[in-house]
C-alpha cells in the first residue's frame, strides 16, 4: 500500500488499545508511516511521576492499573491538540520510574494516533476518539514478546518478567482492559501480519 495523505478539517483521533505487547505500537507506527503528517502519542509517556517515592516503593507500584497513568494530563493534551495547540508530552524514564526533565513537543495535525493499554478506559478520552481499534492477541504470545522486550531493552530477568505478568499484567488486562473491546470500531488479530491490520484500518479511514 502506498503512502496516503488526507485532507481533513479537524484532527482525527485514532485510538489503539490492547494488551501489553499485543502490537499496539507496531500498528501505530505503521499507520503513521502511511498517513502523511500523523503524530503518535504513546500512553506509556503518561505514567505518573514516582520521584517522590523511595526506590523500594517505586518497584512495588502497580504499573498495570489504570491509576498508574496520569489520564488527566493526557486528556488535557488531547483536547489542546484537537483545538489546534501544540503540547509537550512527558518523556518517562523506566529505569527510575520518573519523568525525565525533557519533554517532546507534538504539534497539532490532521491525524493523531493514541496507543495504549487503556486508550478506551476513560469515558472522557473515549469521547474524543474518532476511530477506535482494539488488538486481540493471545496472552501467551504477549508474554513471549514482553519477555523478549524487557530482557533486551530494560535489563530485566525472565523470571521477574514472568512474576510481574502473573501478578499484575495479566490480571489487570482481564479486569480493566479486555472489557473495553466493546467500544472498538475495529477488532484486529494481533498475531497476524501488521500490514494486513494496517490495511483494515486504512480502509475504515
Amino acid at each position: 500500500m502506498q503512502n496516503v495523505s488526507f485532507i481533513h478539517q479537524a484532527s482525527h483521533l485514532i485510538g489503539i488499545a490492547g494488551a501489553s505487547c499485543s502490537g499496539k505500537s507496531t500498528l501505530a507506527n505503521t499507520l503513521a508511516a502511511k498517513i502523511e503528517g500523523a503524530a503518535v502519542i504513546p500512553m506509556d509517556a503518561y505514567y505518573r511521576d514516582l520521584a517522590h517515592l523511595s526506590p523500594t516503593n517505586r518497584a512495588r507500584f502497580n504499573f498495570d492499573a489504570p491509576e498508574a497513568l496520569d489520564h488527566e494530563l493526557l486528556l488535557t493534551h488531547l483536547r489542546a491538540l484537537k483545538h489546534g495547540d501544540t503540547v509537550d508530552i512527558p518523556e518517562y524514564d523506566y529505569s527510575t520510574h520518573s519523568r525525565a526533565p525533557a519533554t517532546r513537543p507534538i504539534a497539532p495535525t490532521a491525524w493523531i494516533i493514541l496507543e495504549g493499554l487503556y486508550a478506551f478506559y476513560w469515558e472522557s478520552i473515549r469521547a474524543l476518539l474518532d476511530t477506535s481499534v482494539f488488538i486481540e492477541t493471545p496472552l501467551e504470545l504477549c508474554l513471549e514478546r514482553r519477555i523478549a522486550r524487557d530482557t533486551h531493552e530494560r535489563g530485566r530477568t525472565e523470571a521477574s518478567v514472568r512474576e510481574q505478568y502473573a501478578s499484575t499484567v495479566g490480571p489487570m488486562y482481564n479486569i480493566h482492559c479486555a472489557p473495553t473491546a466493546q467500544f472498538a470500531d475495529i477488532i484486529l488479530n494481533g498475531d497476524g501480519p501488521v500490514e494486513e491490520a494496517a490495511a483494515r484500518v486504512m480502509t475504515r479511514l
